[in-house]
């Protein structure tokens, strides 16, 4: 990997190195690093004729679409940053989120232009929103109207040029400021000792509003490898790409590889090409652990991390997959990558605890995020002065330092891949006038790993009726975050000072597994 400071410097870098190689494949489409470099400054050039200047926002709203990291390139040259909107979320949050952002232009894919027409009165500081594929585009007009700008605005390490979201213990998202050290540490620390670089295929298969998709975009980007983008992960269609295009590098989460393993005649695909497949995110079921082991033989790797440290933190190479002697290991989230630290640390105390004892799992690295956009003080609690992250998940370290993430000091759900905080889905339920009392608690799912399900308790001279409260929640929060289920209950359990004991809730669920989380 080129060992540049900034990611213009790095396309500037592939551009000169192989010119005609291709550099990213979209369907029938495909740009060389010459043709994709053009298209970056010109981009550039639009944003800065459209009035923008360093440290300001623009916002994508759509599935995933090359055009989502011409942009976040363009930023990185400009100096202002992408906010990648969940396009899952439910309007209102969407709405916050490109708020929250400050977003001054707006790109939105077809299948939500009626969506943002909608809300289009509540988001006062977009100028302009553009129009991306379809019928109706405008974006390679926009384009296409300058010429390439190659001037450089001079960018700090520590500039933020791509910011995600991801939900908070308030009940509303944060914007996680991604910066040219961080990713280009993650991407340099996960590359280490594999063979990403020219000549791999590499297939995006998640969503850009994820880590794992614009993370992982930009690890083959920095390696100059070839990105080939899917729109969206459909089971059949990631089989169809992975055997037709020979891809060799891949990151998929495990509710898709379970969808993957069920589609006719995988058993029968040529995956001989591929070298490394990276799972991770959410909890993997061990039946779907060893079907997969079986479809693809020796390149399984599971993977930790999280979007406050630009990714991967840690990782479970295919040789400890296929070890037998160590079968226990499957369910650890390996060892600390290259260029990271992970330490066990007292949750109260921030003390380190000895080996094997549960705490809560401490990271350090250059991949740290630049912070909570506009929020400085869940930033100071989240990261310490000398540079320790406290990632919210409660876990252990064997003799051999492997990590086992075994539950959360923080209330989040990893349901298929997405993160979900309860206060979210309980901020919503509250407003019910059935509610009185309500606990949002992840329980066990084969397919997702766990799922909400919410645990009321209701007002005095009202009954609640479970089917009706899972409909008023999917008007008010995207779907994937609406409980599956109900429990009414004549009281939640309660410490003396008045906090929700969750673990007792959701203890009869998780009785009996190895692990909660991942």
């Amino acid at each position: 990997m080129a060992q540049l400071s900034d990611f213009t410097a790095i396309l500037a870098d592939w551009e000169t190195r192989q010119p005609g190689a291709v550099a990213i494949s979209f369907g029938p489409s495909h740009w060389t690093w010459a043709e994709w470099a053009d298209r970056v400054r010109r981009n550039a050039a639009a944003q800065r004729a459209e009035g923008l200047v360093p440290g300001d926002r623009i916002a994508v709203l759509d599935m995933n679409h090359p055009s989502c990291l011409e942009l976040t390139l363009a930023c990185a040259q400009v100096g202002t940053a992408n906010a990648v909107v969940n396009f899952r979320l439910a309007p209102p949050e969407i709405v916050y989120v490109i708020n929250d952002a400050k977003a001054r232009l707006l790109f939105v894919g077809p299948e939500f232009a009626g969506a943002v027409e909608r809300i289009r009165a509540q988001l006062p500081t977009v100028e302009r929103i553009i129009r991306v594929g379809g019928a109706d585009d405008e974006y390679e007009a926009w384009l296409a109207a300058q010429p390439p700008d190659a001037s450089v605005h001079r960018a700090a390490p520590d500039d933020c040029f791509v910011q995600l979201y991801t939900s908070g213990t308030t009940g509303f998202p944060k914007g996680v400021m991604l910066t040219h050290r961080g990713m280009l540490a993650h991407s340099r620390n996960f590359a280490f000792g594999q063979d990403y670089g020219p000549g791999a295929r590499v297939q995006v298969a998640m969503p850009l509003f994820h880590v794992g998709g614009t993370s992982y975009s930009l690890l083959a980007i920095s390696t100059g490898a070839h990105v080939l983008m899917m729109r969206t992960p459909d089971p059949a269609a990631v089989l169809q790409m992975l055997e037709a295009e020979r891809i060799t590098h891949t990151f998929l989460v495990p509710a898709l590889l379970a969808a993957m393993n069920q589609v006719p005649g995988a058993t029968e695909r040529d995956f001989s090409a591929l070298r490394a497949l990276c799972y991770g995110a959410s909890p993997m079921p061990l039946p779907v652990m060893r079907a997969s082991l079986k479809l693809f033989p020796g390149v399984m790797q599971q993977v930790y991390g999280m979007t406050e440290q630009s990714g991967v933190v840690s990782v479970l190479g295919p040789a400890e997959h296929e070890d037998a002697s160590a079968v226990h290991r499957l369910v650890s989230a390996g060892k600390p990558m290259q260029g990271v630290e992970i330490e066990i640390r007292d949750p109260g105390t921030g003390e380190a605890v000895p080996t094997g004892r549960p705490g809560e799992i401490w990271v350090r690295s250059d991949q740290v995020m630049g912070g909570y956009w506009g929020k400085p003080d869940a930033t100071a609690a989240t990261i310490t002065p000398d540079g320790w992250m406290r990632s919210g998940d409660g876990g252990h370290m064997d003799a051999d330092g492997y990590v086992y993430v075994t539950d959360r000091i923080k209330d989040m759900i990893i349901s298929g891949g997405e993160n979900i905080y309860p206060a979210e889905i309980e901020r919503v339920l509250a407003e019910h006038p059935a509610i009185q009392d309500v606990a949002v608690i992840g329980v066990p799912d084969e397919r997702w790993g766990e799922v909400p399900k919410a645990v009321v308790v209701a007002r005095p001279g009202s009954a609640v009726d479970p089917a009706q409260l899972l409909d008023y929640c999917r008007e008010h929060l995207a779907s994937f975050k609406c409980p599956k289920s109900v429990d009414v209950v004549a009281e939640l359990p309660r410490n003396p000072t008045g906090k929700v004991l969750k673990r007792k809730l959701r203890q009869p669920y998780w009785e009996g597994r190895d692990r909660q989380v991942v």
